[in-house]
């Protein structure tokens, strides 16, 4: 066994992270939710926009061709715009969970959540442990 292991064990294990840990997480999100609200009024905006290069003067096989990507295209980008909408809520509820304090514990475990998978998926509510055993079940 490690020195480093050796040491974690013989430490109480910690139950919340600390005033400046919450706050590096919380800049974290904080820059995702600008790009992703960036990121969502660019799909609502294709979305929301016609089509200006109009078919009016081409053959009428190309024009149903095309109105029929239009809106495939669109049925892509409202799902695209649904889907980060979900993920923009996702944040704000971590940003609720940081004001609260009980960002980072897991939901099912009780536990911390690893720095690395917060950092790299700021509204985690569950460790990779109870996700991994969450997915078995299924």
């Amino acid at each position: 066994m490690t020195e480093e292991k050796k040491q974690a064990e013989q430490q109480p294990q910690k139950t919340r992270y600390s005033q400046e840990e919450l706050e590096e997480f919380r800049q974290i999100i904080l820059k995702k939710l600008e790009e992703a609200r960036r990121d969502l009024k660019m799909l609502t905006d294709a979305y929301s926009n016609s089509n200006e290069n109009d078919t009016a003067d081409t053959s009428p096989t190309f024009k149903v061709l095309e109105e029929g990507y239009l809106v495939l295209s669109k049925e892509e980008n409202s799902q695209l715009a649904s889907r980060q909408h979900k993920f923009i809520q996702n944040l704000e509820n971590a940003l609720v969970r940081i004001k609260n304090g009980t960002y980072g514990v897991c939901r099912e475990t009780g536990k911390l959540i690893s720095k690395e998978r917060l950092r790299s998926v700021p509204h985690a509510t569950l460790s990779i442990e109870a996700k991994l055993n969450r997915n078995k079940r299924r």
